[in-house]
């Protein structure tokens, strides 16, 4: 199996979330690319070993969690910083929004809602194609609850690491403010469009 790159992202003044925070942030998602590479090297060691049968196995199950947690940074920092901070009510995305939900607003509120949730993971609006249909959904911890073939449109990481140099957590609800207002929307748009 081939390597991952882990990949380069550049944020413009994040506006409510500080640069200590974001290079912390950075260091965790380069480890998650780091440690899916070192699984597949262990797998690809170990395959037709039987004698290392159990220890494949677990290797195997550990590549979800490394692997979700490489993809769900890609897609939050890939829509953080620059462009356009507000959804366009014209765009298709809306438009979905508002069929699916019956507004924008109603939509963020529920999203908000969910970001409210405890515990380690992500709110993230999906866009499941065989339904043709938005779905805001939760995923424990960064593989736990993803919803099979539906694709990340919008998403925010609510483990601890993401605000709490700059909130504590009782302010969590500041940090998913700050989030929305420092989102290009015009990446979650195009996510969108692609996906349908």
């Amino acid at each position: 199996m081939k390597n991952y790159t882990e990949k380069k992202f550049t944020f413009h003044s994040l506006e409510g979330i500080s640069e200590k925070t974001m290079e912390v942030h950075l260091g965790l998602y380069a480890g998650y690319v780091k440690n899916t590479n070192t699984i597949i090297e262990l797998i690809d060691s170990m395959d037709g070993d039987d004698s290392k049968k159990f220890a494949l196995l677990e290797a195997r199950r550990r590549f979800s969690f490394e692997f979700g947690g490489m993809r769900n940074h890609e897609y939050f920092f890939e829509q953080l910083g620059g462009g356009i901070r507000e959804l366009d009510p014209e765009s298709a995305l809306a438009k979905k929004m508002s069929q699916d939900f019956g507004s924008v607003d109603r939509w963020k509120k529920d999203f908000l809602k969910l970001t409210a949730m405890r515990g380690v993971g992500f709110a993230i609006l999906y866009y499941d194609k065989e339904e043709m249909k938005l779905v805001n959904s939760w995923i424990d911890e960064q593989h736990i609850g993803h919803l099979n073939s539906a694709q990340f449109i919008f998403g925010v990481d609510l483990w601890e690491h993401a605000f709490l140099l700059d909130y504590v957590p009782s302010e969590k609800a500041t940090y998913v403010q700050a989030v929305f207002h420092n989102t290009n929307f015009g990446i979650v748009e195009k996510r969108f469009e692609e996906s349908e």
